[in-house]
Parts: structure tokens; C-alpha cells; sequence
């Protein structure tokens, strides 16, 4: 590792309407902002994803040179040999990201915020990115989503789980049956494996839907959310 600490990511923030007792960190895809992702989801919705209790956060990845746009600067949260998954991770990228996000979820503790309290997930990449850093590094999250995403066939993630005894968190995936960038097989297999691993799984198919996301998705993503990281009651 090396001693500089990386400069803190820019982030977009959802407040909660109330008292603040969880937090949720989504990732976005490759090329997009953390305001983007926000605009986006808020476009579907017709208002942003909000919640009484939980921050909502977006983080932006640093601009980097991403290898399938022929090494031009991209937002991305980690390089790729290609988008196949079949060829091996671009591992350096991907750990030093994991520091960086690291940062992010340390400072929401910092914030009274309870591990078991935070939830990562992310769109296509950043869905990728979500799952290197709870599966290897924070295996003690509330849970984990993956919109649209997958894991290369010989992931670090699968490495990870193999040697693993914890408990882990659960995932919540979605998929569209249509999806022309990242196969739906692709995210199939990518669930199949981590429930083969211990992984507690549910993958939720959009027949029809690109790789996009659509409003069914996003309820079923925010009831799920919820479901996780329920209201505190407090005496």
C-alpha cells in the first residue's frame, strides 16, 4: 500500500428527511458522476431516492485511463482488460479503489453510523466495485446490491469466499434479459457462483430492459433497502 492517502472522493448527498441512524454508498457506472447517477435515478422516480433514516451518498471515481476506450480518461472505479468476463480483473486498480471507498464508509462510522448500518451497491461497474469491497474487505455491511453488473470468471471476490467463515452480507441483484453490454449470463453467473459460496442471493430478471434501469427495479431495489436497514425504534 502506498502511504499517500488518496485525495477524498467528490460525492453527491441525499440527506435523510429525519433522524440519521444508516447509510447507503451508490456507485456509479463506468464514465458517469455520482450527481449523474443521482439525476438519473431521480428522472425514473420523479423525485430523488430518499428516505426518512438513511443518507443516500454518490461518490464520483477519479478520472483515470480505462483500457476499452483505448486508454482515454474515463470515471471509472477500476481499469478492465476488456468488458468480458472472461479475462483477468485489473487487480491494482481495483484494491486501490477499495482503499479510497474504504475512506467513505470510515467516515459514516466516524459519523456514529454502525457497520451492520451501511449498505453499498452501485450500477453496472460500480455494481462490480461494490462487491470487491464488501465480499473481500467488508464482509460485516448491512448488504450489498448489484444493478446490471457481473464478476470476471476467476474474481478476487470468489477467491476471497472460498477461505471465508463469516457471515455474510446478503446480495440483491437485477438484471435485464435484453442487456447487450454486460450479458445477462454474465450476471447469472456472477450470482450463481457467490450462492454456491455462501452468498445469500436474490437476482431479480427485467425481461426486456438494456442496460439501463427502470422504476420497478428501482421500488424493488428501495423496499429491499428498507427491509435492511429498518427504522430504529427508539423508547
Amino acid at each position: 500500500f502506498g502511504m499517500a492517502a488518496p485525495a477524498a472522493l467528490q460525492r453527491s448527498v441525499v440527506s435523510p428527511a429525519g433522524r440519521h441512524t444508516a447509510s447507503l454508498i451508490f456507485l456509479h457506472g463506468s464514465g458517469d458522476t455520482g450527481q449523474g447517477a443521482r439525476t438519473w435515478i431521480k428522472q425514473i422516480l420523479n423525485q430523488d431516492m430518499a428516505f426518512q433514516h438513511i443518507k443516500v451518498i454518490y461518490p464520483t471515481a477519479p478520472a483515470r485511463p480505462y483500457t476499452p476506450m483505448r486508454g482515454a480518461l474515463s470515471t471509472v472505479w477500476f481499469d478492465r482488460y476488456k468488458i468480458s468476463n472472461d479475462v483477468p480483473e485489473h487487480i491494482e486498480s481495483i484494491d486501490s479503489m477499495c482503499r479510497g471507498l474504504t475512506d467513505l464508509i470510515n467516515d459514516e462510522i466516524k459519523n456514529g453510523i454502525a457497520k451492520n448500518r451501511i449498505l453499498v451497491g452501485g450500477f453496472s461497474m460500480g455494481g462490480g466495485m461494490a462487491m470487491h469491497l464488501a465480499y473481500r474487505f467488508h464482509q460485516d455491511l448491512a448488504g450489498v446490491f448489484a444493478l446490471s453488473s457481473f464478476l470476471n470468471k476467476d474474481s478476487a471476490v470468489y477467491q476471497a469466499l472460498k477461505k471465508n467463515q463469516n457471515v455474510l452480507p446478503e446480495l440483491f441483484q437485477c438484471h435485464g434479459t435484453a442487456d447487450e453490454l454486460v450479458l445477462y449470463s454474465w450476471g447469472e453467473e456472477t450470482n450463481k457462483m457467490l450462492k454456491s459460496l455462501g452468498v445469500s442471493t436474490s437476482l431479480h430478471t427485467f425481461p426486456n430492459l438494456n442496460h439501463e434501469l427502470n422504476r420497478t427495479e428501482i421500488e424493488e431495489l428501495k423496499t429491499w433497502i428498507v427491509k435492511k436497514l429498518p427504522v430504529e425504534v427508539t423508547d
